[in-house]
């Protein structure tokens, strides 16, 4: 097993074990709170990673696949489950799926279709597993009023992943024009995308002055990332090209 396979691990159980114990912080009137997921609630958001574990794990009640294109279908099913059967049953699961992960039971070289419907290696596979849990025990949090777990393992799993995509934002998605430069500040993270004269955008040295500068707090960039915030609410602090910067912002969604 590599070493990076093996934070992928490390970063799935960090944030699972955060989520079960958030789970068992919650009180009655919590578990239906809304949360920015539309339509979904506390609860349901426990039965999405309930549900999807399950499936990773050969335990589905069904043959269905779960894809992006489906991720309701725990939901759904286990709707009408109580959240202490949610908890207990997100408890064995978590277990069972980390001692198969971590014996060798699952081949982590294996090259596997995701539920997003790319092909990689299910090693690669779990950086992905631990972001998407990240990101739901965050729903949870700012639902329920209770903020944490934003730094350690799982969160650096979400600055790869959501970081990673900004050279497609910008180059694409806002389309750049050669030459310019935008930079994308959180407190403690940078990154500096240039769009060459190839037309195509990468992450370049920082320059002191970049077309554009965007500021926001780290949970704000992961709320725009996963989709969660409208762009015009978010609180970002823009310099130079207020154009440019907007496309940006209106792009850098990119969880399904």
């Amino acid at each position: 097993m590599s070493d990076e396979w093996r934070a992928n691990i490390d970063a799935l159980e960090q944030t699972a074990r955060s989520v079960i114990a958030l789970g068992e912080e919650l009180e009655a009137p919590d578990w239906a709170r809304a949360t920015e997921c539309p339509g979904w609630s506390v609860l349901d958001q426990y039965s999405h990673i309930l549900g999807l574990e399950r499936w990773l794990l050969g335990e589905a009640a069904d043959d269905e696949p779960r894809t992006a294109a489906n991720t309701g279908l725990d939901v759904e099913a286990l709707r009408s489950w109580p959240p202490e059967k949610i908890l207990g049953e997100l408890r064995g699961v978590i277990d069972r799926r980390l001692a198969a992960l971590r014996s060798g039971a699952v081949d982590l070289s294996q090259v596997v279709t995701t539920p997003f419907g790319v092909d990689m290696p299910y090693g690669d596979f779990l950086r992905h597993r631990a972001f998407d849990v990240w990101m739901h025990e965050q729903d949870v949090r700012r639902a329920t009023g209770r903020p944490g777990n934003l730094g350690g393992p799982a969160a650096e799993t979400a600055a790869r992943i959501l970081g990673g995509a900004l050279p497609f934002v910008v180059g694409k998605r806002a389309a750049a024009e050669p030459g310019q430069t935008v930079l994308v500040e959180t407190p403690t993270r940078r990154w500096c995308v240039e769009v060459g004269a190839d037309r195509r955008a990468r992450f370049a040295e920082e320059t002191p002055e970049p077309s554009a500068r965007l500021r926001m707090e780290w949970e704000t960039f992961v709320r725009l990332g996963g989709g969660r915030v409208d762009p015009s609410q978010a609180d970002v602090r823009v310099t130079g090209d207020g154009d440019l910067a907007g496309r940006v912002l209106a792009g850098m969604s990119v969880t399904p």
